[in-house]
């Protein structure tokens, strides 16, 4: 799990995986898009459209072939983007639409899982500990699954994780000089930190947590948000499009060309948008989570965001961990746990989630391919060494 700010932040810039927004851009060299939770897209063309000034999605100059709708927004603290085709089935105005309600559908469903409100169901669920708090269906589903995915990963995914948010801070939330917090308040705060203490009443559609503890749905909840909107989508007709929040990607069907969807995946040690891999994305999502965007350095020792929930201290067996999934809510979760159980264990949990492969670079900077990834990964050097 990650530590301050890896949720649905209020007011927050940074609250994905990473800090730093990612968004999509064209592979130079063949005219593929590419996404990552930290890096800027790889070298780009010029855009076909930029978003109108009403916050419209924008259509590139129509012409015989097929369009390309481009949109960008700011949702659940992080940047919000769009691609889709039109074909003879669906147009550029049919698209526009089911964009725009789906971004509606985001905001909504950001509204109900975000623990950094007070007025959302997970917010309500955190000020109200020893009682049960009815939630609607979705939040009891985000719920249920995560509970699930902690059971899976032996609490290597945790949500109650929440009790220890501000105990490490990194992002927005770090101190000027950068400390680290004191152990005896880690073990203090880690003994509220048990996915088991969660209790669901699926007649009532209710939750309840025990005294002091608190969820957040930040490793989760944006992957199944961008589900959400990848259905609105697909009910509308539309067969070639990416939908990406933050570090969260799911790409449908494949581009005009007929090529897949391509992904560049990050050199956890090298600068923001030098990748050391590519991966292709038809009808799958993609989520990473690394140490480098949300970290800092004392005595030659990294320190980062993502926290083992069972330590209380930063996770040491990867640098960064690649999730390719046939949904973004499993890319989401399956990625810190990865990360956090390291390349031996967390290749056997990806092999046991059916459709998941996984790309680890490990704290030696071996890379590890789980074998669904065979043909669909390719390594394009080798990944740079470094604290």
């Amino acid at each position: 799990m990650t530590g301050s700010g890896h949720a649905l932040p209020k007011g927050r810039q940074n609250t994905a995986k990473f800090a730093i927004l990612a968004l999509i851009g064209w592979l130079a060299a063949c005219g593929r898009p590419a996404a990552e939770k930290a890096p800027e897209p790889l070298p780009s063309a010029p855009p076909l459209s930029e978003p109108a000034a009403n916050g419209s999605p924008a259509l590139a100059v129509p012409s015989s072939a097929p369009e390309k709708v481009d949109f960008q927004d700011v949702a659940m603290g992080t940047n919000v983007h769009f691609i889709a085709y039109s074909d003879a089935q669906v147009n550029s105005a049919q698209i526009r639409l089911a964009i725009s309600q789906a971004l509606a559908e985001m905001k909504r469903l950001e509204s109900l899982l975000s623990e950094w409100r007070d007025d959302s169901e997970v917010g309500k669920i955190n000020l109200s500990p020893e009682q049960w708090v009815t939630v609607g269906p979705e939040t009891f589903t985000v719920i249920s699954r995560a509970l699930a995915e902690g059971k899976a990963s032996g609490g290597a995914f945790d949500i109650t994780f929440q009790a220890m948010s501000d105990v490490w801070k990194f992002g927005s939330a770090a101190d000027a000089e950068p400390k680290l917090p004191s152990k005896a308040e880690i073990d203090r705060r880690r003994k509220l930190v048990d996915y088991r203490t969660v209790e669901l009443d699926p007649q009532a559609i209710a939750v309840r947590i025990p005294r002091d503890h608190k969820l957040g749905l930040g490793g989760i909840a944006k992957g199944y948000i961008v589900d959400r909107a990848a259905d609105i989508l697909k009910r509308a007709g539309i067969v070639a499009f990416l939908v990406q929040a933050g570090g969260d990607l799911y790409g449908a069907g494949r581009k005009p060309d007929g090529s897949a969807w391509v992904s560049g995946i990050q050199d956890p040690r090298a600068a923001q948008g030098v990748f050391f891999a590519t991966i292709e994305l038809t009808d799958h999502a993609f989520s990473t989570a690394g140490d480098y965007a949300r970290s800092y350095v004392i005595g030659k020792r990294r320190y980062h965001h993502i926290i083992d929930p069972h330590t209380g201290y930063p996770a040491t067996a990867s640098r960064s961990v690649t999730v390719w999934a046939e949904d973004a809510t499993t890319a989401d979760a399956v990625d810190d746990a990865v990360f956090i159980l390291g390349p031996e264990a967390g290749l056997k949990l990806a092999e046991a989630t059916p459709g998941v492969g996984v790309v680890i670079v490990d704290k030696n900077n071996k890379v590890w391919l789980s074998p669904r990834l065979q043909g669909k990964v390719h390594l394009t050097r080798q990944p740079s060494d470094g604290i």
